[in-house]
């Protein structure tokens, strides 16, 4: 898979509350090595402003709502996440940018791989740049 992408997960609804579930491989297409979350979001800011070279990750909003922006260098798509029963799939490669985080949101992040900053593109033009060489 290569392009963003929004994956509705499983929802099992009963008198005492419902239950998602991630699974890899079934509605995570890619193994994975880290799960994050992102909580505590001041009004007004942002997070992200990157891209991973060769990580993937699969976002969703565990609570609350936010937006995400995704570049690929040439298309730029935003996501709204508000319910915990879909997510979105990010593909390497993509500038990504999250804002207009809800009071009490919390992002669950699932990574194809683990901590490591050399995978990170932390500027926009660096960023335009390693994708015109991949071309």
């Amino acid at each position: 898979m290569t392009s963003p992408k929004i994956i509705e997960l499983p929802k099992y609804s009963e008198r005492s509350g419902s239950l998602s579930v991630i699974e890899e491989g079934i509605n995570v297409p890619f193994q994975i090595k880290r799960v994050f979350w992102i909580y505590d979001v001041p009004g007004g800011e942002s997070r992200g402003g990157h891209a991973y070279k060769t990580a993937q990750e699969f976002i969703t909003a565990l609570s609350g709502s936010f937006d995400i922006h995704l570049d690929d260098g040439t298309e730029r798509r935003t996501f709204h996440l508000n319910r915990s029963y879909y997510g979105l799939y990010v593909p390497q490669g993509m500038w990504r940018e999250m804002d207009n985080f809800s009071t009490n949101s919390v992002a669950m992040v699932v990574s194809s791989s683990v901590y490591s900053e050399d995978d990170y593109i932390r500027d926009y033009d660096e960023f335009i740049k390693w994708k015109d060489e991949k071309k």
